[in-house]
């Protein structure tokens, strides 16, 4: 079950969004509990006192007491992989959001039709990063990497090195063999020896690749106009 948190200081904001996120829910299949918020207040004191867990958050900017953006910071340590949908009416925001590594930046000009392709993004990536693993063999042994914990694959010789959360694996191929076998869009090429995770990056900076991690990643001259492209379409980062 996805534990999914709206907060916006008006009400009647929150009952609309919360509307939108069950039907987004029901349309997409997935099982989840919305708990809404008119007090940025409340909603960092459950994430960092009472240690609540949200999957998704869905964040009004402007509000009394902690900000949007302020709450998006303070809650990042405790929820990493959180996903964060920010509504605002001031554009100018959408950069400070990139730079927070937020999952979607929705204009209330165009709140309708937005909120509702963000929402149903959110869930097709929460339930890729939940469902899919990679299986190394290694003689009678089989190791299975989920997708979500991959953070980058360089070659190395013969070998592919696999970085993941839990350390690096060796696996006797081509990277483009094991890019094929992965065959998902979240996989792209930032040099010719090295994929990164999508999922992973935070943010394309004077030719690198940082990742939430805080890894840099060296993205070459001939794809770095195409990384920042395939960035923006799979983020659906429409500024």
């Amino acid at each position: 079950m996805l534990h999914i948190a709206i907060c916006d200081d008006e009400e009647t904001t929150v009952k609309s969004n919360a509307l939108i996120t069950q039907e987004c829910l029901n349309e997409s299949g997935f099982a989840g509990e919305i708990h809404t918020y008119t007090k940025s207040d409340n909603l960092l004191y459950d994430i960092t006192e009472d240690r609540f867990f949200y999957d998704l958050i869905l964040l009004d900017i402007e509000m009394p007491g902690p900000s949007g953006m302020e709450l998006a910071a303070a809650v990042k340590p405790f929820l990493p992989d959180v996903k964060i949908i920010f509504i605002t009416s001031h554009i100018e925001y959408a950069i400070d959001a990139f730079e927070l590594s937020i999952f979607r930046y929705v204009p209330k000009n165009d709140i309708g039709k937005r909120l509702r392709l963000a929402i149903t993004d959110a869930l097709k990536l929460l339930a890729l990063e939940e469902g899919k693993t990679y299986t190394i063999k290694a003689g009678s042994r089989l190791e299975r990497i989920p997708y979500k914990d991959i953070l980058y694959l360089e070659r190395d010789g013969k070998n592919v090195n696999i970085v993941s959360a839990a350390g690096t694996s060796k696996v006797r191929r081509s990277l483009q063999q094991v890019y094929e076998e992965l065959g998902s869009e979240e996989f792209i090429f930032i040099d010719r020896g090295c994929i990164a995770n999508l999922i992973h990056i935070m943010q394309i900076n004077s030719g690198m690749a940082v990742l939430k991690n805080g890894t840099a990643l060296p993205v070459s001259r001939s794809h770095l106009q195409e990384v920042k492209e395939q960035i923006n379409r799979y983020w659906g980062m429409h500024l």
